[in-house]
């Protein structure tokens, strides 16, 4: 129960984000998520997409050094302290969060983007505590 991010590194300079932008949107790619951390140099800018492995490919021909990586998709209600049962769960499973992100999913919940240390792990613990982990038919189009 994994969706696909795509990863692209870029140089940190002018108008480079645009032109990520401007290919996908060229290849009608929606961009459903995104972030961006970035050094002197270089940024990182995950992404979810519509369509990832075309967004992947279409990257790469247009010079863009792309890839892909599993990632987990879960849905929190929009209520206090959800967020910090998520951690709890995570931490309570022996589990390391690399990274995590947003995913404005709607009026009543929210979703959050989070890469584990162990993936399988991580969607077996959350399910069993009554965490919505869903996978990529909903997580691509969620904001169509």
């Amino acid at each position: 129960m994994y969706i696909k991010q795509l990863s692209v590194f870029i140089e940190n300079r002018e108008g480079r984000l645009e032109q990520v932008t401007e290919v996908l949107a060229k290849e009608n790619i929606n961009i459903v998520s995104l972030t961006l951390a970035d050094t002197s140099e270089y940024g990182v800018l995950r992404m979810i997409v519509s369509d990832p492995d075309k967004g992947k490919q279409v990257l790469k021909e247009n010079g863009f050094s792309a890839m892909l990586t599993d990632v987990i998709a879960v849905r929190l209600p929009h209520e206090v302290g959800m967020l910090q049962k998520l951690l709890k769960v995570i931490y309570s499973a022996d589990l390391n969060i690399e990274y995590m992100y947003a995913l404005a999913t709607g009026k009543d919940n929210a979703s959050m983007i989070v890469k584990v240390s162990d993936s399988e792990k991580a969607v077996t613990t959350l399910k069993e505590n009554n965490l919505d982990v869903f996978g990529p038919d909903e997580a691509y189009s969620i904001n169509e």
